[in-house]
């Protein structure tokens, strides 16, 4: 089992970038070209992590981040930005945002494969931990 990230961003040549790198890191990928459509798709696909860019046609990446955040069924999905501003514009609003990791574009895409992989391996641990084991012993 490997991964599931939602790609966000209008740049298609970006898209098809990052896709082409976590693709060859194992990741299954989902894309989205606007922030609605990213929360439509988040909410349908349920990824295992989400690549945000900031600057989208319709809603700011970091709004669609927090809007991800409110709600129950993907307040848990690890969001990894990944834009051309610089983290500083972000800093602001990123406590509401909750973001996993700030990426600057270019971005080192093994290092952002890793960072999905960790975050992905860790919540795999964690709902492996809350799985009730029955105890044989018990009929």
């Amino acid at each position: 089992m490997s991964p599931k990230v939602l790609i966000v961003d209008d740049d298609s040549e970006c898209i098809e970038l990052v896709e082409y790198n976590l693709r060859q890191q194992g990741c299954e990928v989902v894309v989205a070209q606007n922030g609605i459509q990213a929360l439509r798709l988040a909410q349908a696909e349920l990824p295992d992590a989400v690549v945000l860019d900031l600057m989208l046609p319709d809603l700011d990446g970091l709004s669609v981040c927090e809007i991800l955040n409110s709600q129950p069924s993907t307040r848990d999905i690890p969001v990894f930005i990944l834009s051309a501003l610089d983290e500083s514009w972000a800093k602001t609003r990123r406590s509401r945002a909750r973001v996993a990791r700030y990426f600057r574009k270019p971005a080192d895409f093994k290092a952002l494969a890793k960072s999905i992989q960790t975050a992905w391996n860790e919540r795999q641990a964690l709902i492996r931990s809350q799985v009730i084991v029955p105890n044989p012993a018990i009929r």
